[in-house]
């Protein structure tokens, strides 16, 4: 089947909510698989993406636990559904990296203490949140963990991570101005860190569901470097959704989609409509800012920055930023014309997202 890139951004972007708005923040969010918690405006970016986005609705449903926050891509935290968190956690601790000479060595740890270990701070948050400072103070209690204190509570949270990789803990709400952890089965819908062989067909699947159509090295990008699954794992498990996947031509170029998509993705029309979205959106972290057909060249590295984004049919043809009462557009040249009556359309959009009337100035 031959399509055109227009089509595939324009399905893409019906998939992830920018042209039909999400009923719910789980949709969003379940849909884009992860949402980056610590870059970007996670509240913007799933509100832009929902029919009647509500001022708060993020941060609601984190304190309901619908929502779970937890150490995922790349090491960074991440909002996730409860339901399929799991998958993306289960392929974050495949590496192993708490069992490196490395890790070994710096915080004197051997592979046969952490069961133990694990078991203590499981422990310590399965009767509800617990701040740093307690969690720390549980685990170095125990004698044999009595040396993990400066690495606890050291600011990289690299020795916290496993834990969260592993299904122990994720992040709480804020007590008193300070962080807590808790047990992600405090949330109803958390169904544990699967198999690994079940869990990679699952997101390499819901990959496609999202970001389709794609290439292998996409899926490897998001995958493998940003969870560190590997690129022979993602390999193997693509090999095994063969059946399930399809090649499509896209402007000359081979991409595979999912199959049962394949109808729509055919009959989506092209757009050129205008979307404007906070810094660091999965639209351009999913297929990674090297992507050329989402991110000129030219402009990678102020989208890498966090630069927020104004996207024509898709591309990323400028960036916006905000004052007390204007929305200063930035327009790329190599994008042609500004679209401006479908910039002053989306600025009214985001506007009202914003709490604020805002005049669209071109910078």
């Amino acid at each position: 089947m031959r399509i055109s890139r227009g089509q595939a951004l324009s399905w893409r972007s019906a998939r992830q909510f920018l042209t039909d708005g999400a009923g719910s923040v789980e949709d969003v969010v379940d849909r884009l698989g992860a949402v980056p918690a610590q870059s970007g405006d996670a509240d913007l970016a799933v509100r832009r993406r929902m029919s009647d986005p509500v001022p708060g609705e993020v941060a609601s449903a984190l304190r309901e636990n619908r929502l779970l926050k937890t150490y995922a891509f790349r090491g960074a935290t991440h909002l996730m559904t409860p339901e399929h968190a799991g998958r993306y956690l289960a392929l974050r601790a495949a590496g192993r990296m708490w069992e490196r000479p490395s890790w070994v060595s710096h915080y004197g740890l051997e592979p046969r203490d952490w069961p133990a270990l694990r078991e203590v701070v499981r422990g310590l948050v399965a009767d509800g949140p617990v701040t740093r400072a307690e969690l720390v103070a549980g685990v170095t209690a125990d004698p044999r963990f009595a040396h993990l204190g400066p690495g606890l509570l050291h600011t990289s949270d690299t020795l916290l991570k496993p834990f969260g990789w592993q299904g122990d803990i994720c992040f709480g709400p804020v007590l008193g101005g300070k962080t807590t952890f808790q047990s992600p089965a405090a949330s109803a819908g958390w169904r544990g860190v699967p198999d690994l062989e079940d869990a990679g067909p699952a997101a390499v699947a819901a990959y496609f569901d999202a970001y389709g159509p794609a290439t292998p090295e996409h899926v490897s990008y998001w995958l493998g470097t940003g969870l560190g699954a590997g690129r022979k794992r993602v390999t193997g498990w693509l090999a095994g959704l063969a059946d399930d996947l399809v090649e499509v031509d896209v402007d000359g170029e081979t991409l595979l989609h999912g199959r049962a998509h394949l109808d729509a993705l055919a009959a989506q029309p092209a757009t050129t409509a205008v979307t404007m979205l906070p810094g660091c959106d999965q639209w351009v972290l999913g297929p990674g800012t090297a992507d050329e057909r989402i991110v000129p060249a030219d402009r990678r590295a102020l989208v890498t920055r966090g630069a927020n984004l104004v996207l024509a049919g898709g591309v990323v043809g400028g960036t916006w930023r905000t004052g007390a009462d204007t929305l200063t557009v930035t327009w790329f040249g190599e994008a042609g014309d500004p679209p401006r009556d479908a910039i002053d359309a989306e600025a009214s959009r985001l506007a009202a997202l914003l709490g604020r009337p805002l005049a669209v100035d071109f910078g």
